[in-house]
């Protein structure tokens, strides 16, 4: 095939809002909609956007593929997300304007897809990209037969030529052209990108993990590591809490400072940057340079989900006021601004909605930047220290406006200076908050959701805040009665709606999610929703031949492959997670099961050329709960008259301790652990409640007061 030079994008999370093209728009009869763009039948807010496209858009399935084959046109596929800036530019320069619309459908059938709603589909086509060697990302645009092969594919394409490029509609014309007159071509590329894609769904394994391997990892990541600012080196900066857990988790094994120092200066940069919201709270996606300061300001809920629990992780050692106090604010910000009710009618907080916009008013930003003019007029006295801590100078800091950031100073105030600033900051809020709002997307996705659960847990605990668990306990229950049909969990909701098949992400995040709700409650219905989902996980997406889980489920039957990975992205992926609730199972209930079929997930998932555990890092870290869990035994005794309430002392000292990888179990007295515990046989001493504290196959002595409990757990912290 001719090979065209295309702009291939890495910046593909910038968000936008859409709707500000709607001036632009051709105004469409619904009639014309109904017929020739089917998406308004939808509710994802993604597609919703491309309703009333020229574009004759299909969502992904059986009806548009009988199209192409019906009418022998290839699949113009078009995957992205609400919160993408570059697909919004894409669909602005093109999809909304009727002569390359009328291209379009003329020579291809166009399926849009929300890579939110399908991350199965969507890693698929993003894999055949990559295998042309290609840089993945938003917006997806891939060629495809009608049966949903790829054979060619890029990203964003501009409407016209560009510095050398050919533009969409001369894209267009030629591969329709090749299609049609060169069927052979195609062939060779079907053919060959089907050969690669089955390794996506057979990857290498038959490797193990160890010690050494998880050592020589967390040595070569911390290489990468920017010394001066945090995070990796160079341009653009994502906040990449696993690799930061991983790095966190050396540290906590080998007490070395260098991996330590990484981690908090990496924290410290990202909780006063520009990244941060300083005024609402939040983190956005990543940052556009390599100091922090201009974010593309989409807030996700995984990212900031993964980087409370990062910090909150962190805090247990460093006690940091800044890491504390950006918890709580982010926290808050979640509660406010993120949560989504059950119907329109309803607006009682359910769980969490995915993400928000960066673009307001058709700009980027434009809701959280300011002037100096603007400082000054609303701070009155107050502006000129709030100007010098906040970076407030004449010509700004980004395009002449101001991003609010801490960045000269990684410490807090004292505690006057910093109440001084909070009221600046509350008045510069209620200003804001008049200003018209980015857009959210209220898709409430499973899996994000299930990572903030186990978010909000942790933090509840750690900060004694039982709002916050009581935020969890509401989240994971709107997942169980609203995402699930006919006992299978579901993969989205929205507009009242739960649609898609759950993927292995789903239910490794609610099962990991359950189990950290056990461990804080006790509350035994949590610990038997994660053995019921890890069930089904069993029977629909393990492969029963090699071992590891696929991530779409034996019965999802509109993927062309199932995927099996084990690489860390944006989020952890399903099996590096599984690999945390299969050890967390096995420790809690002693069944072998569990303890075989996580030892065949790391021989599957793990390649023989130890290089390879650099992208598997959550697989690393559960292989550290795997082999150096902490478990806490509280034999409860039936005499109510000494000290009744002891128990619970005993569970909350274990929960706080900054023991890691803490494996709780709260029995009455005379329950029998499994044999293969080692707490097997312990018993409540002189009918008082009991701790024991147990490091691989050996328990130390009995406690019975809860200072020795927590001097004992600082020991094997």
């Amino acid at each position: 095939m001719p090979r065209i030079c295309i702009v291939f994008l890495q910046d593909h999370s910038k968000l936008s809002k859409e709707y500000f093209f709607l001036a632009n728009r051709p105004i469409l009869t619904q009639e014309y909609r109904m017929t020739h763009n089917r998406l308004a039948e939808e509710t994802s807010p993604y597609l919703l956007q491309h309703q009333d496209n020229p574009v004759h858009w299909y969502a992904w399935g059986e009806e548009a593929m009988a199209a192409s084959r019906d009418q022998n046109k290839p699949i113009l596929l078009s995957i992205g997300y609400a919160a993408c800036h570059w697909c919004h530019v894409m669909a602005h320069e093109s999809f909304e304007n009727p002569d390359v619309a009328a291209l379009m459908n003329d020579l291809f059938i166009n399926i849009k897809v929300d890579r939110e709603e399908r991350p199965d589909i969507d890693h698929v086509y993003q894999s055949a990209l990559q295998m042309m060697g290609e840089q993945g990302g938003w917006p997806l645009t891939m060629f495809l037969t009608p049966d949903g092969e790829p054979f060619w594919g890029g990203t964003y394409f501009p409407s016209t030529p560009k510095y050398g490029r050919a533009g969409f509609p001369q894209i267009l014309e030629q591969l329709s052209s090749t299609y049609q007159s060169d069927t052979e071509r195609v062939s060779q590329n079907v053919a060959a990108l089907r050969e690669g894609l089955k390794n996506i769904g057979d990857p290498d394994g038959g490797g193990t993990l160890s010690d050494d391997m998880f050592e020589r990892a967390a040595t070569g990541l911390l290489r990468m590591v920017d010394t001066h600012k945090g995070g990796t080196q160079g341009a653009p900066k994502f906040p990449q809490p696993s690799l930061f857990g991983f790095l966190w988790r050396a540290y906590r094994r080998s007490d070395s400072s260098a991996f330590r120092d990484a981690v908090t200066l990496t924290l410290d940069h990202l909780c006063q940057g520009g990244i941060y919201d300083h005024l609402g709270g939040g983190f956005s996606r990543y940052s556009t340079d390599e100091v922090w300061l201009a974010p593309h300001f989409e807030k996700m809920l995984y990212d900031n989900a993964l980087l409370i629990e990062l910090m909150t992780e962190v805090h247990k050692h460093t006690q940091s006021n800044l890491y504390e106090t950006r918890i709580r604010e982010t926290i808050n910000w979640l509660l406010k601004d993120m949560m989504n009710g059950t119907g329109p009618d309803d607006e009682t907080p359910r769980a969490f909605a995915s993400a928000y916009d960066a673009d307001s008013e058709g700009e980027e930003g434009k809701f959280y930047v300011w002037t100096e003019s603007e400082i000054d007029g609303l701070l009155g006295p107050a502006a000129e220290k709030f100007k010098a801590v906040y970076d407030v100078t004449p010509y700004g800091n980004w395009e002449g406006n101001t991003i609010l950031n801490r960045s000269a100073s990684l410490e807090l105030l004292d505690d006057a200076e910093e109440t001084i600033l909070r009221n600046a900051r509350l008045n510069l809020l209620s200003v804001r908050d008049k200003r018209i709002w980015p857009q959210r997307d209220d898709k409430v996705l499973t899996d994000w959701n299930g990572m903030m659960v186990s978010a909000l847990v942790q933090a509840s605990i750690r900060l004694d805040e039982p709002s916050w668990m009581m935020a969890a306990e509401t989240a994971i229950d709107f997942v169980r009665d609203h995402l699930t049909q006919n006992g299978r969990l579901l993969h989205s909701w929205c507009a009242g709606s739960a649609r898609h098949p759950a993927t292995l992400d789903d239910y490794a995040n609610m099962a990991r999610a359950a189990l950290l709700l056990h461990q804080a409650s006790g509350a035994d219905p949590y610990l038997q929703q994660a053995r019921s989902w890890v069930d089904i996980l069993n029977l629909h997406y393990w492969d029963a031949d090699k071992g590891g889980y696929f991530l779409s489920a034996d019965d999802t039957g509109d993927v062309i492959v199932r995927p099996k990975t084990c690489q860390d992205n944006a989020v952890p992926p399903g099996n590096g997670v599984m690999l945390d609730v299969l050890a967390r199972l096995f420790y809690l209930t002693g069944e072998a099961a569990y303890l075989t079929r996580a030892e065949k997930l790391i021989r599957a998932m793990t390649p023989t050329d130890p290089r390879a555990s650099f992208y598997s890092l959550t697989l690393l870290s559960g292989y550290d709960i795997l082999t150096r869990a902490v478990q806490v035994v509280i034999v409860k005794t039936g005499d109510q008259t000494k000290d009744p309430d002891q128990s619970s002392l005993m569970r909350k000292a274990a929960l706080k301790s900054p023991a890691r990888n803490l494996v709780l179990t709260v029995l009455a007295d005379g329950t029998a652990l499994p044999a293969s515990h080692p707490a097997s046989g312990k018993t409540a001493v002189d009918s008082t409640c009991t701790a024991y504290v147990c490091v691989g196959t050996t328990c130390g002595l009995p406690i019975t007061s809860v200072d020795a409990l927590t001097a004992a757990l600082r020991e094997v912290a």
